[in-house]
């Protein structure tokens, strides 16, 4: 760890999505939280913009404060940051002795510190752990002045939770936070008065503790209802969190499948495909995977979760702090031994493996406000390259970019007269060799089937769409890599490279139309070459195959019977 100057910052922060560049859509560059100072001149994007608007001061100020709470947090596992923490408790009363923050848009839960309740929780989670960690130490009489601060945390965390159940919203992530929230600062409080800590039935076991919100929250096969990746480990984060000093064996199975369901996810290499809402790289992100990880193999000795943590550790760089790494002994027992096979299908997505690619299919619940209009849509994957991704989405706010990333455009599945479609749940099925999923009324008087088939290491994809009357039927093919299209008299032919090359065979009907479309949501301006595969009618059948190795010849007999 770098030597420690600065200070926290000494304002209340805003919404952290609103770190970024108005111009170009891309997250804002993470500099000066050291400091506790906003950077002269504004804060640089990428493309050399420099931004200094109210909503990014706010949205600098919580990231600030949460760089300044995890590098307490390192500090505690050697027995510092002390002094940190009494002044942060200090200047935590000053700061919310108003009450709500008042520059909290509408629609938020309003927080004290920040303007929503939920970051006051994902902040005062790791400060309520460092509190504990030093006050295990003997060092409960330097802490004594943090108790206001924990118990005005552990209120919050009550009122916050108590509005989302009078709100029938039981099931949002933000619960799993503010239960956290409650778990971990009142530990900490207990701990610092030398007492007990007696809130495990109000913060875990309870009514409308972790372990409701967690059937609740998840369906049996572990997925989180919102069917994003990044939000399914954000729920899975905060529960984990929770039971610091519990016996994994005590808690319920479906923790162990939401880890499975996560690992069920990950290529070979690691990645974590960007479904729905969610960052498509960001190196907090990658701290959560990290962290995730480190904790989810002290829950289940099969976590699957290795190569997650590996490709997680990479994204972080050589600037690494290794506070993961110090997250020993969480548990108060061994790790559980469930086999978490990962499975195929789930309530979400079907994940097809063959012949080095790794394919998903998209055809469950639309999700909520965090959903995507992305239904029947097939990402490709090799074990370490995003040929066809999900793209994830910019910080939300920016409504331009964002709207784009959520709409049916920006996604490899079926648009139809360039209209928006409605949400909708596909069926699927499946047998040996092949998943099917098929959608109604997505599109007023249109049916479309997917089907994916495992044949000798080729991947086969065949999309049939009909409709009550002529319209524009496109298959979209929206890759992160360079991707070459060739027209032949018998098909098109498209080659995919990056770390790992990936060669495609399509026929059937219409013309493939290529035009240049902005890549994934970590960089809008980034140009990819995006192909609109169209028929004008009320039939189409596209058919495609799929190979890691080149295809020769035609390719008509492998895809004739499907």
């Amino acid at each position: 760890m770098a030597p420690l100057t600065g200070n926290p910052p000494t304002e209340r922060g805003g919404w952290w999505h609103e770190y970024v560049c108005p111009a170009h859509g891309v997250e804002l560059e993470h500099v000066g939280f050291e400091s506790g100072k906003f950077p002269d001149g504004g804060v640089p994007c990428t493309y050399g913009c420099r931004i200094d608007t109210p909503a990014v001061r706010g949205a600098w100020t919580v990231l600030a404060h949460h760089f300044w709470a995890r590098r307490i947090r390192l500090l505690s596992y050697d027995g510092g940051g002390a002094d940190l923490l009494t002044s942060y408790a200090r200047l935590y009363l000053e700061l919310t002795k108003a009450g709500e923050h008042e520059q909290a848009q509408g629609w938020m839960q309003r927080g004290r510190l920040f303007h929503q309740a939920l970051t006051d929780a994902v902040w005062g989670v790791p400060i309520a752990h460092s509190i504990l960690n030093l006050a295990e130490r003997s060092g409960k009489a330097e802490l004594a002045e943090t108790l206001p601060m924990l118990d005005d945390m552990v209120a919050g965390a009550r009122r916050a939770r108590e509005a989302m159940v009078a709100q029938d919203k039981f099931s949002s992530n933000y619960t799993a936070w503010f239960n956290a929230l409650g778990t971990t600062a009142s530990q900490a409080a207990a701990a610092v008065r030398g007492e007990t800590w007696d809130g495990e039935k109000e913060w875990l076991s309870g009514e409308h503790g972790q372990f409701a919100h967690l059937e609740v929250a998840t369906g049996e096969d572990g997925l989180e209802w919102e069917a994003s990746t990044y939000y399914h480990g954000f729920v899975l984060r905060a529960y984990l969190l929770s039971l610091r000093g519990f016996d994994p064996a005590a808690a319920p199975e479906r923790l162990g499948r939401m880890i499975g369901a996560l690992a069920g996810l990950a290529t070979d290499g690691g990645i974590l495909p960007a479904l729905h809402d969610g960052p498509y790289l960001r190196i907090p992100l990658a701290l959560e995977w990290l962290e995730i990880a480190a904790l989810a193999k002290q829950f289940t000795s099969e976590h699957g979760l290795d190569a997650v943590a590996a490709r997680a550790r990479a994204e972080v760089g050589d600037g690494y702090d290794g506070l993961e790494d110090r997250f020993t002994g969480w548990f108060a027992g061994e790790p559980r031994s469930d086999a978490l096979s990962p499975e195929s299908v789930s309530s979400s997505y079907a994940v097809v493996r063959v012949g080095g690619i790794h394919a998903v299919l998209d055809h469950g619940p639309h999700g909520g406000s965090h959903g995507h209009h992305d239904k029947l849509a097939l990402y490709l994957y090799g074990a370490t390259t995003p040929w066809q991704p999900d793209p994830g989405q910019v910080p939300y706010g920016h409504a331009e970019w964002r709207r784009h990333y959520k709409s049916v455009n920006s996604h490899p599945t079926i648009r139809i007269d360039d209209l928006e479609p409605a949400e909708a749940t596909g069926v699927l099925t499946q047998d040996a060799t092949s998943v099917t999923a098929t959608v109604d009324g997505w599109y007023d008087g249109v049916r479309a089937t997917r089907q994916l088939i495992s044949d000798n290491g080729f991947l086969i994809d065949v999309v049939r769409v009909t409709a009550d009357r002529e319209r524009e039927i496109v298959l979209q093919f929206r890759p992160d890599v360079d991707l070459r299209v060739e027209v032949r008299p018998d098909a098109f032919r498209t080659t995919w490279t990056g770390d790992e090359a990936l060669y495609g065979y399509h026929c059937g009907d219409g013309v493939a139309v290529t035009r240049p479309g902005p890549g994934p949501a970590d960089d809008p301006q980034r140009t990819r070459t995006w192909v609109d595969w169209t028929v004008v009618g009320t039939t189409a059948t596209f058919r495609s195959v799929y190979s890691t190795t080149p295809i020769d010849g035609n390719l008509e007999d492998v895809i004739s019977d499907v």
